[in-house]
């Protein structure tokens, strides 16, 4: 009977114990009715951890006790973590731990590498300061024969998963490395056969993407360009000049419908109705259909485009200046009006 008191208090306290460490570590501890959802942690912000988790658990306290016996507050990772409906505080602890889950990063229509580098801020921990340093650091150009006009050039347009930590040397070293994946065999071949760099290829499809947002119609257009730059002939392509006016007033957020005659006088590398060749570097990020349009580039004897305004954004194309002439006859400006600028002196 002696013994058996004994026992009965025992058996009461393990079973208080039992139902204690239940309740701490593996009663389910998520407030949330999705079937998962990604928490963002960043390593040195403790009150942000706090405001964000909170949102998630039923009972801080016990996650907070769990969490400092598990050591993770302490060790506390940067990342976007999956965290699971249902689950108690061990395994939220776990998943903050070792859950770490990729973002889809996507990104297109850039026109510089600074436009890119906010763009990416939205989507990835690091701020865009951080990235277009580490986009126009010296030594990383230097050593992949690149400077600050063409490296946005190796931005290929395209999803990617990439963790939501990850830094901005990382990314950048990323992108290259998707960029050089990207020039495959064919693509380096037919490159070579135009008598064009990869850079150049790039710097030509942004024009190309701009001439015609029709995919159909862009390997045309990009073999009119290589016919002017094989006839040693300006590119005499309007994107350019709109880039060149954006430039020159230091306002690329200007939205231009028109180019001026007054426009074509801008002194300036992008402006292909000042120079011969390509600009120094890409206008915008081109698509990938629009760089194999210039790899692909339709063979023909094309000098001449201009809006066809029978079929809306397709253009008429002619071999001559005269044939040129007569499709301008039939042209009705719809396309660019833009505000007259102020002269700058």
């Amino acid at each position: 009977m002696k013994y058996l008191k004994i026992i009965i208090p025992i058996s009461i306290l393990s079973s208080i114990f039992i139902i204690d460490y239940y309740n701490k570590y593996y009663k389910p501890n998520t407030s949330f009715e999705a079937e998962s959802i990604f928490l963002y942690v960043m390593k040195d912000d403790s009150i942000a951890f706090r405001d964000s988790i909170s949102k998630y658990i039923k009972s801080e306290n016990t996650f907070y006790k769990v969490a400092e016996k598990l050591e993770y507050l302490e060790n506390k990772k940067t990342g976007r973590f999956k965290i699971k409906r249902d689950i108690g505080n061990n395994e939220i602890v776990n998943s903050l731990k070792f859950n770490n889950t990729p973002v889809n990063v996507t990104f297109n229509n850039q026109e510089r590498v600074e436009d890119l580098a906010g763009r990416l801020s939205n989507q990835i921990y690091e701020d865009s300061i951080s990235l277009l340093s580490a986009f126009t650091d010296q030594e990383f150009l230097e050593k992949n024969n690149l400077n600050e006009k063409n490296v946005l050039s190796i931005f290929i347009p395209n999803s990617y998963n990439i963790y939501w930590n990850t830094t901005s040397e990382n990314f950048r070293d990323r992108m290259l490395s998707e960029y050089n994946k990207f020039w495959n065999k064919d693509r380096s071949d037919k490159a070579e056969e135009l008598g064009l760099t990869k850079l150049e290829v790039i710097s030509l499809a942004s024009i190309v993407q701009l001439e015609s947002r029709k995919v159909d119609e862009r390997p045309r257009v990009a073999g009119l360009y290589v016919n002017r730059l094989r006839d040693n002939m300006r590119l005499q392509a309007d994107p350019t000049v709109i880039y060149t006016i954006k430039e020159y007033y230091n306002n690329f957020d200007t939205i231009i419908r028109r180019v001026l005659y007054r426009d074509l006088k801008l002194n300036s590398k992008y402006n292909t109705y000042k120079i011969k060749g390509l600009p120094p570097g890409p206008i915008t990020m081109p698509d990938i259909s629009a760089i194999d349009a210039v790899l692909n580039y339709e063979r023909h004897k094309y000098l001449f485009m201009v809006a066809n305004p029978s079929n809306r954004g397709y253009h008429l194309f002619a071999s001559d200046l005269a044939g040129h002439n007569r499709n301008k006859k039939a042209y009705i400006p719809v396309s660019y009006t833009h505000l007259t600028l102020p002269t700058k002196a």
